[in-house]
């Protein structure tokens, strides 16, 4: 399948990297791809960053038959740009498909998309320790039409955004409040589906624990109430008794590309991993018992995410005497060391860009 380019005769003054936020600022250019029962996916193309117009019956908007994905480019110590796993994100973009009633994909066209639009917006990497450029490719249904039904037709975009260092103001612990009231999804539902309507579900708790002055939600599983699954939009990890411990995946916890890694790493060095389900209460009980060594979060926008503070009802506790631990630490460096190409990668990790 032929892509095709057509380039902007406006390009955007770029930010200087000591500028940059997260998720403000688009490059000129995106990648755009077509679905109808005659053609299949077609037409894939490179065209300039622009809105997409759609009616207003258009059945993403009513039904939210919408999934994405979160990964990123990064600019090497020799000023090349990589791809951390991005198969990965691509394969778990068609999961998120079937599951959404949402035709499949070609990954590799995807792939090779996605490689053509970097190299034509190269100059938008950004050099600085830290920042990279955000890469997010989303389907939508776009059929107009007001029926509860898969929609017959779809669109394919991927579009690039520069951001900023996450840990600007330092790599230090976040303090986290776990909801009694709120749950994020169920098994049996879409909870491991990187679909829109997961992060609609999760904003009200979260602006909760913001009010209350915590930086993210920990969810609890939605039929107990009792064991732990995700924090904010991360996946969690605990050090208890020198052992890695992170939930199982249940159906209703997404399975986390970043997640996937640290447990590979924890592996690789010898550090026992056990993927079960943890309750909030044997959480406190480790605590108390002096076992709870760490705690953190993983994603792609954070990479790990350290937690200092934990409030569950009206108990509160301290990790790590509110500090970064070393497993956190050496996760982070390790990771980060692999994503910014300073040391070798597990095969099959990094996706190297030739411009």
């Amino acid at each position: 399948m032929n892509l095709s380019i057509t380039k902007t005769d406006r390009l955007k003054a770029r930010p200087k990297d000591t500028e940059l936020g997260f998720g403000t600022v688009f490059t000129d250019h995106m990648f755009n791809m077509d679905y109808n029962p005659d053609k299949g996916w077609h037409n894939p193309r490179i065209e300039p960053y622009q809105p997409i117009h759609m009616e207003p019956s258009t059945m993403v908007l009513h039904y939210g038959q919408a999934i994405f994905e979160g990964l990123k480019a990064f600019r090497t110590p020799e000023n090349q740009i990589q791809l951390f796993r991005p198969r990965d994100n691509f394969k778990r973009l068609n999961l998120s498909a079937r599951t959404m009633c949402i035709p499949e994909f070609d990954e590799e066209l995807a792939l090779e998309g996605l490689k053509q639009l970097i190299r034509l917006e190269k100059d938008w990497v950004p050099k600085a320790l830290g920042t990279s450029l955000y890469i997010r490719p989303t389907i939508i249904a776009t059929d107009p039409f007001l029926g509860v039904r898969a929609s017959h037709t779809y669109r394919f975009f991927i579009i690039l955004s520069p951001v900023g260092a996450y840990y600007a103001e330092g790599f230090n612990p976040v303090k986290i409040w776990v909801t009694k009231d709120h749950v994020r999804a169920v098994r049996g539902g879409v909870g491991f589906v990187k679909t829109a309507g997961n992060y609609a579900a999760s904003l009200f708790a979260g602006e909760e624990a913001h009010k209350n002055g915590y930086t993210q939600v920990l969810w609890l599983d939605g039929v107990e109430l009792k064991y732990i699954e995700e924090v904010g939009s991360m996946n969690i990890f605990f050090v208890i008794g020198n052992e890695l411990v992170t939930p199982a995946l249940n159906g209703s916890i997404l399975s986390g590309i970043t997640r996937d890694s640290v447990i590979a790493m924890a592996k690789k060095q010898n550090m026992p991993v056990n993927e079960r389900r943890i309750s909030i209460e044997e959480l406190f009980d480790a605590h108390a018992a002096g076992t709870l060594q760490e705690a953190f979060g993983s994603g792609t926008a954070a990479v790990i995410s350290p937690v200092g503070l934990i409030k569950y009802d009206k108990k509160v506790i301290e990790i790590g005497d509110g500090k970064v631990g070393p497993i956190a630490n050496r996760f982070f460096k390790d990771l980060t060391d692999i994503q910014y190409g300073k040391v070798d990668a597990p095969k099959g990790w990094i996706e190297k860009i030739t411009v």
